[in-house]
Order: structure tokens, then sequence, then C-alpha cells
């Protein structure tokens, strides 16, 4: 383990995803010792680091998700900040989202939401793709989950997910944007749950939004109203975030049109593999953060407890080691490879389970495996625009959000 001395916390605003990968190059060395805000930080990657980093009996989370972040992308107190045995009982709500009834749901009405949505592209001069992407799958996961939302609010509710996740990453406006949309989404879920909880309102039996309702902590008390909304948000926000996956599927159709073609052969395989290039190529979490829960033998060096100690996602998504030609998009490299649970890691690694791997994961790859092959048969222009990535920018996104124009379906 090497140390590189200084607080890199400029440097972070500046480089973004890069900074720690950077630091790597520069230390000669897989571990790092820094600091950010201040803090001492240690910096893993690769999948035997990974691995230690989901051990609960090494690491937790309590204290280790920023103020800022849980303002903004998660909420405050939710399920991502817990660790133990309150952190299964509140992660068992979620494991409905793995059930392959429920994953098949999401993604049939997310297409059926889709292939209306293109109907109405079809008369619109431009669309934003990653906008337009964002309302298709908050309608699909509203109804889904049983959660009221209607036409009215549809766009200005699938705007603040967007914002939620837009702004977790800087301290700027885009943070304020945050913090402003996390309050609206939560006052409407919390109004919501008390008039369903004063019988002035019905929830779908059976419904996501219920099992929320109806969770139980671990003295047997219901959750509260805002933590009802708060939990119920993140079923919701990941759903919406795979807005990112789509947007750089149609960056990467259009810097590789060749793909497009095996794409309309309605190749699932291929798909599939696409959904996880995209998921590895292009950065979406720049990192994940623990504290050590003890003092920690690594490398023959000592990690002091309450050490934060980042899992470098971007990192070990393009790490050389693992990746034959990482800086080179390459479904192929996922025909007949099923990715480690913790080698690739777009969001987070382990079990999620009984870990703190995102549980709807496999929505998202099963989400992108539905829409991609629509969006390769999907007949469009792409006008002039900044389609630019910046590494720099967390969470980054092409500049334009993908504008296509004169959409045209069939033929």
């Amino acid at each position: 383990m090497r140390t590189i001395s200084g607080d890199h916390t400029v440097a972070l605003l500046r480089k973004g995803y890069a900074l720690l990968p950077d630091l790597r190059r520069q230390a000669g060395d897989p571990t790092v010792r820094t600091r950010l805000l201040g803090m001492r930080v240690v910096s893993v990657c690769g999948p035997e680091a990974a691995r230690r980093f989901y051990d609960e009996d090494q690491f937790v989370r309590h204290g280790a998700l920023p103020g800022a972040v849980q303002r903004t992308l998660t909420g405050v107190g939710a399920v991502h900040t817990l660790d133990g045995d309150a952190h299964r009982q509140r992660k068992s709500l979620f494991l409905a989202l793995r059930d392959p009834v429920a994953v098949k749901a999401v993604v049939d009405r997310t297409a059926e939401e889709w292939d209306a949505a293109a109907k109405r592209w079809q008369q619109a001069d431009r669309v934003v793709l990653l906008d337009e992407a964002a309302e298709v799958l908050m309608r699909a996961v509203c109804a889904w989950a049983g959660v009221p939302l209607g036409d009215a609010h549809a766009r200005s509710a699938s705007a603040d997910m967007v914002a939620l996740v837009d702004g977790f990453g800087t301290l700027g406006p885009r943070h304020w944007r945050a913090r402003l949309a996390r309050r609206r989404a939560e006052q409407r879920l919390e109004d919501t749950v008390l008039r369903v909880r004063a019988g002035r309102e019905t929830v779908a039996p059976g419904s996501m939004f219920e099992r929320v309702l109806q969770h139980r902590d671990q003295r047997g008390d219901l959750l509260d109203a805002r933590m009802v909304a708060i939990e119920t948000l993140n079923v919701l926000r990941p759903a919406v975030a795979t807005t990112w996956f789509v947007a750089f599927s149609a960056h990467a159709l259009h810097r590789w049109p060749a793909l497009r073609l095996r794409l309309q052969e309605d190749d699932e395989p291929f798909a599939e593999a696409f959904a996880h290039e995209v998921r590895r190529f292009y950065p979406f979490a720049p990192f994940m953060g623990a504290l050590a829960r003890r003092d920690l033998s690594w490398d023959d060096d000592v990690v002091e407890a309450g050490t934060l100690v980042l899992l470098d996602l971007f990192g070990q998504n393009h790490d050389e080691n693992l990746w034959e030609q990482p800086y080179v998009f390459r479904p192929e490299r996922f025909l007949g490879r099923r990715p480690g649970a913790f080698d690739l890691v777009p969001q987070g690694g382990g079990d999620p389970a009984t870990g703190h791997r995102c549980p709807g994961e496999d929505i998202v790859v099963e989400t992108l495996k539905t829409l991609v092959p629509r969006l390769a048969r999907l007949r469009y222009d792409v006008p002039e625009q900044d389609l630019a990535i910046s590494l720099s920018r967390m969470p980054a996104r092409p500049r334009s959000g993908v504008v296509i124009s004169d959409v045209r379906t069939g033929g």
C-alpha cells in the first residue's frame, strides 16, 4: 500500500472518475492511501478487494455515506446506511425486485410504455432520449409498484427522479436541484402514505408500495410515513436511473452503428452481452465507501479502524488485469461469460440478497435487454449536438442527453 500525500478533494472535482485510477498509476500500487475532504481514505480495486469490502465483519456502512448523498440520492436513514440485522431486515423489503415474476412484470410494462412513447415521438420535432426514457421508466415502475402517478404528474415526477441521480456527485447547482427534487418527491409520497393510513386512499393489494407500507422494523414498529416515502423512492429511483444506460446505449449505437444490425435480429444472448458492456464501459457510479470496523491487515499494512475505504467501481470496470482492451467497447466479451459477483461492479458487488449490492440490478439488465433492440430497430436522425461524456462530471452523461429527430417506427 502506497501513500500519496495531500488532500485530493479539489482534484476529485476536477478529474472525477479518473482520480482514483490516476492515483493508483502514480503510486504503482492497486491500494492507495490519501485524503479526501480532510478524511483518511484508502482506495482499493479488484475482485479480492471487492470481496473484502462487502464483508460486514470487516466494514460498516453507517457513517460512510456523506450527508450530501443521503440528501439527494438515497434519503436520510435509508437502507444503504444500515448494517447487520437492521440492514437485512430492511433489505428484505427489496428482495421482491429479484423475483423473476416481478422482473418480468416490470420489464413487460416498460416495453409497453416504450412502444407507446415511440409513437408519440414521431410527432415531435426532437426528442431528448435521456429525458423521454426517464418518463417511460417512471410510468412503468410506478404502475408495477402500485404508486399513484397520473398522466399529469408523470413528466415532472420523472424529472425529479433524474434530478436526484444527477445531483449526487456535485456540490453546485445540480446538488441543490437534487435536494429540492427529493423534498418534493418525499412530500408527495408521504402525503399519500398519510391518506392511505387514514383510510382516505387505497393501495393495490400485494403491490410493492403495500409491502413498504406494511414493513416493520426490528422492534416490530411500522416505518413512519417519511421513511415509507424514502424507501419507496429507493424502488422508483434506481429503475428510472436506467435512463442513463439507455442514453449510453444510444451513444454506443451512434458510435458503432454495425452493432445495430445484430441487435435488430432478436439475438437475446447478444442483447444481454450488450447490456453488460454498456454498464461496464460507460461511467455511472464512480466508487462506493465503507468504514473499517476495526484495524485491518491489508497488503502488509494496517487500515486503521474508522478509515474510509473506497471501492473504485469505474477503475475496476476498466482494469486491464480483468478486461482485455478495457477501453474498447466490445459486447462479445460477455458472450458465454456470466459476470462474477466481484468483477463487474457498476452497481456494487457481492450478493444482492444479503449484502449492499443493488437488488434492482436484474431489472436494469432485463430492461436494457428489452429496450436496446427496440432502440436499434427505431429509425431516427441524430442532429448535430454535443455528445461528449466528461469524466469530470459525476454522474457522467452525454452532454446533450442524446437528441434524436425524425423518429420513424416500423419498416
